[in-house]
């Protein structure tokens, strides 16, 4: 936690640490042109104090006359700038010594070390973007897929907002209504239409459905969906994870039990961000190393999004198999019967009635894999159609507050119609329009803020 101090001038490298072609410094604030002016010799005349906005300067960062590194000086003056405030950025090559000794020198000549994701806490507390749109920015470096990059990208350039925005006119235009009428109230006579109003909140909260019907893709694009393969030993749930991957990532072999700890692996289904852990498989632990295998692989069930259960088509299902079922008819699962190149020897009718997805298919040869993927998809969706060009709600914060908004109108609704007192009625807007006003940080706190810009990177 930090205190803002708007007038402190900020610097922070921008790029990831390591070796690489480039890596830039950034500094933002009052002095940030000043503190180039002392570290930065242009191949040109003059300085960067002197130099036009949004233009680009070559030469070199000196200390004590001393080269540091060949660079380019970039300047942008605010308030057209991401912060609103003046900003250099300096383009130097990406060795982590060279990248240090400048941002060094920076601190040197006035500035101090940004915080984490502390040129996008300016950029909101200057008004240059709301909480929301300031929240995308994270949402977007984290982007795993494309749907999720245009999901991020519609909400930085402000859909979501604009969507919010919406729906808190129109409860602000009933508030009004009735607030009129507690401040000036005429003798037996009611100043407002009753169903008009009513009609007014159902409209708000049919908007907010749209929102919050979104929310589970939203989410899923945003954080992942974790599918956790499991099954009895040697039923392939390697091989599957293999196929998924497209790669060797897992150790498949004839003998049961050659998986002992969970695999995690990132995969692209159709857009959507999955996380898929191989588990153990699920037997009756005949020593300690099993006994704490099969333990992790049911914590993994436990927590997952959904369950991928697999069941060998060569083998008749057998009490292991039968336990499972029981023990899963309730989760999220797709039932996936493996090895439909040989003989088959399962009844798919002891596992289809239990799961209403069954999916059959070969994951050694990749036969009927696009099934699977297409199972993945369809229980991310929700059976929706899942358009990243749409407005998608993915942030938990705000699903939050959009429902505890929902609640209150639908409470207030309930209250118009049971002729209960406005002040009662209008309490409820005025906290719905609260809930709404924090999603895009009208109202907010430093210990909100403190929340949501810890899992920034430093530098954004």
């Amino acid at each position: 936690m930090f205190k803002d101090d708007l007038k402190d001038t900020i610097a922070a490298i921008s790029t990831p640490q390591g070796e690489g072609g480039i890596g830039i410094v950034r500094l933002s604030g009052e002095k940030a042109l000043t503190v180039a002016d002392k570290i930065f010799v242009s191949s040109e005349k003059g300085k960067p104090s002197g130099f036009k906005s949004h233009t680009v300067h070559y030469g070199r960062i000196t200390d004590n006359g001393k080269m540091v590194d060949e660079v380019l000086l970039t300047v942008m003056r605010g308030p057209k700038s991401y912060t609103r405030q003046d900003i250099v950025e300096i383009n130097c090559h990406g060795g982590l010594l060279s990248l240090r000794r400048i941002l060094d020198l920076t601190v040197q000549h006035g500035c101090r070390l940004a915080g984490p994701g502390e040129f996008t806490r300016r950029a909101f507390l200057n008004g240059r973007i709301d909480l929301a749109q300031a929240e995308a920015v994270i949402d977007l470096i984290r982007a795993k897929t494309a749907s999720a990059l245009k999901v991020s990208l519609g909400q930085l350039e402000g859909g979501l907002s604009r969507r919010i925005g919406k729906i808190r006119e129109g409860v602000m235009e009933i508030l009004v209504i009735l607030e009129a009428n507690i401040d000036f109230p005429e003798e037996d006579i009611r100043g407002y239409d009753a169903e008009k109003i009513s009609s007014g909140l159902h409209a708000a909260i049919r908007q907010m459905d749209i929102l919050l019907e979104g929310s589970f893709g939203g989410r899923i694009l945003r954080e992942g969906l974790q599918a956790v393969i499991c099954g009895k030993p040697n039923v392939g749930k390697s091989s599957l994870l293999n196929a998924l991957l497209k790669k060797e990532r897992s150790i498949v072999t004839p003998v049961a039990g050659t998986t002992r700890d969970t695999i995690e692996e990132a995969v692209d289904v159709r857009g959507i961000p999955v996380r898929l852990v191989d588990t153990a498989g699920i037997l009756k632990p005949r020593n300690l190393i099993e006994k704490k295998a099969v333990k992790r692989s049911r914590e993994r069930i436990a927590s997952a999004d959904l369950v991928i259960l697999l069941f060998d088509a060569g083998r008749r299902i057998g009490l292991r198999d039968k336990e499972l079922v029981r023990e899963l008819k309730n989760r999220n699962v797709i039932a996936v019967i493996n090895k439909i190149d040989l003989k088959a020897q399962i009844d798919k009718k002891e596992i289809s009635g239990f799961f209403p997805r069954v999916v059959e298919l070969a994951a050694r040869t990749g036969r009927n894999l696009e099934l699977l993927e297409e199972a993945i998809f369809d229980f991310a969706c929700r059976g929706r159609a899942l358009n990243p060009e749409h407005i998608l709600l993915s942030n938990l914060r705000h699903i939050h507050a959009l429902r505890d908004a929902r609640g209150l109108l639908e409470e207030a609704d309930r209250m118009l119609r049971g002729d209960s007192s406005l002040e009662l009625i209008t309490q409820d807007l005025k906290d719905a329009c609260a809930y709404l006003d924090n999603i895009l940080g009208k109202d907010f706190s430093a210990e909100l803020l403190d929340k949501i810009f810890a899992d920034f990177c430093i530098g954004k």
